[in-house]
């Protein structure tokens, strides 16, 4: 029997490490285990192709040298695969800013404890449920949203719920105020890669590593706080506010640049070369390091 080279045991380690930070990651939905298990496989393949092509004598160069040969080709190739994706998204006919309908099943909350706990906190906090909404983001594919607000009418809740390539949920948080001088605050913990521009009377802060609805909130009402901010109580129903707010969206960010006007879009695509490009960086900064651009 011919014996495993030495890196051969390290690296069977790491690799089943990476599958277990994927089973966790699928059942917990912590953005934190999937940025560790991306750098992960990304030193897999460095050290495992260096040592690799030393081993069977393909490559004559100092081992060093081929790690940050193969660690710049996994970025290569990644980037490539991002590009592509960027580009498919844009010729492709799934909506930037869906629009959103009442759905009128209901209420539709997954049954797995941890997302059954959420609903429980928020009802236990003085919130309640004004509506349940969805939107179309591809053929019969829906982004359900449920939206609560406290009482005094002032701080709105909104939990969406992610549908992975496994087949399970994530669950993410938006809470928003409106101030009495105009300005909308806006604090998430969103993890999908925007890029585009904001209007300047919204104040936004993502947070993907804050996972908790508490802490997500406690955030939000010290950053009004910390304004000065006097707040108002909302006046129009969720599914009106956020397509007018979708529509205004759309129109800014053709405005400035990050999308094509609508009659170039079809031959153009939606997104054009500097949006992809922020676009890009977005996913980088999200996928190694949860960090979105700063919209402040």
């Amino acid at each position: 029997m011919t014996p495993q080279p030495l890196y051969a045991y390290p690296l069977l380690s790491a690799m089943m490490i990476s599958m277990i930070l994927v089973q966790l990651h699928h059942r917990l939905g912590a953005p934190g285990l999937a940025i560790a298990n991306r750098w992960l496989r990304w030193l897999i393949f460095a050290f495992g192709a260096a040592y690799i092509s030393r081993d069977l004598e393909l490559i004559d160069r100092p081992l060093p040298i081929l790690v940050a040969a193969f660690f710049l080709l996994w970025f290569l190739g990644e980037t490539l695969y991002n590009w592509m994706a960027i580009h498919a998204l844009s010729v492709s006919q799934l909506p930037l800013f869906p629009r959103y309908t009442v759905n009128q099943s209901g209420e539709e909350w997954p049954t797995r404890a941890r997302f059954l706990k959420v609903r429980d906190w928020l009802r236990s906090h003085g919130f309640r449920q004004v509506q349940s909404l969805k939107a179309e983001v591809g053929s019969g594919f829906y982004l359900r949203v449920s939206i609560y607000q406290d009482e005094p009418a002032q701080v709105r809740v909104q939990v969406t719920f992610l549908p992975q390539p496994n087949g399970t949920l994530t669950i993410c948080y938006a809470v928003t105020s409106l101030s009495s001088d105009g300005y909308r605050f806006l604090t998430d913990n969103l993890y999908i890669p925007f890029g585009g521009f904001y209007p300047e009377n919204w104040l936004v802060e993502r947070s993907p590593w804050r996972r908790s609805l508490p802490r997500l909130l406690a955030r939000h009402l010290d950053r009004v706080k910390r304004s000065g901010a006097k707040l108002e109580a909302w006046t129009t129903d969720p599914v009106t506010d956020l397509n007018v707010e979708q529509g205004q969206l759309d129109r800014l960010n053709t405005e400035l640049g990050f999308l094509h006007p609508h009659q170039d879009r079809e031959e153009l695509g939606k997104i054009t070369s500097p949006g992809r490009y922020r676009v890009w960086k977005e996913i980088w900064m999200l996928d190694y390091f949860g960090r979105a651009a700063r919209y402040e």
